[in-house]
């Protein structure tokens, strides 16, 4: 069967249309990814200057474990929830001190943060979400002047060890932490840059 020459013109506008039907496809994915990392790097400054760090590799391993530039503000939270996790499952009181603790660093009730929070507490991270923002913890610890980030260490471990006391304590008080959390706080002290031995005196002066 011979084909007319109005045919070959048909075939032919549909084969340039598909052309540029294709090429019209790319530069429509390619903007959306010059797009998308414009987004994520301005939301990298963004995490950046509410945590006071500028180290690019930090940020973007925090963007890569799901922080966002409206849930960084969690990452000093973060070894409370390990520690309520520490005997398998989180109690109302301990849930109830974290959110309070979370509330004085500005997260307030219905914000992303507090529903990502929540999300933690409802649902375990993974391990490596938690040794991930232990380091992270250190690399922003290290930027604070020497008695800053002193203080912040202490004040940290402190919670750790208020929140490991609740189960026991009860409500009004504060009761003995267990062998299990003593190991895991003194671990989460080591991987902030607190000694061991150090956090071991504070334990015991808290427990006190």
């Amino acid at each position: 069967m011979e084909v007319s020459m109005a045919d070959k013109d048909i075939f032919a506008e549909r084969e340039h249309w598909l052309e540029e039907e294709y090429f019209r496809k790319k530069d429509r994915e390619l903007i959306e990814r010059m797009r998308e990392r414009q987004a994520r790097a301005t939301e990298r400054q963004h995490m950046g200057e509410s945590i006071g760090v500028t180290d690019q590799e930090l940020i973007e391993a925090l963007q890569e474990l799901g922080y966002s530039e409206e849930t960084v503000q969690l990452l000093h939270i973060v070894p409370l929830v390990q520690v309520a996790w520490a005997e398998g499952g989180v109690a109302e009181t301990e849930a109830g001190m974290i959110f309070q603790v979370a509330h004085s660093r500005g997260i307030e009730a219905g914000s992303p943060a507090y529903d990502q929070l929540r999300q933690w507490l409802t649902e375990k991270p993974s391990d490596q979400f938690f040794e991930s923002s232990l380091h992270a913890i250190r690399v922003v610890l290290e930027t604070l002047p020497p008695d800053e980030r002193r203080a912040s260490r202490r004040d940290l471990i402190t919670y750790c060890s208020r929140i490991a006391s609740l189960v026991t304590g009860g409500i009004l008080g504060q009761g003995q932490i267990s062998d299990e959390e003593k190991m895991l706080i003194a671990h989460i002290a080591a991987e902030i840059g607190q000694g061991r031995e150090e956090v071991v005196k504070q334990i015991i002066r808290d427990e006190g």
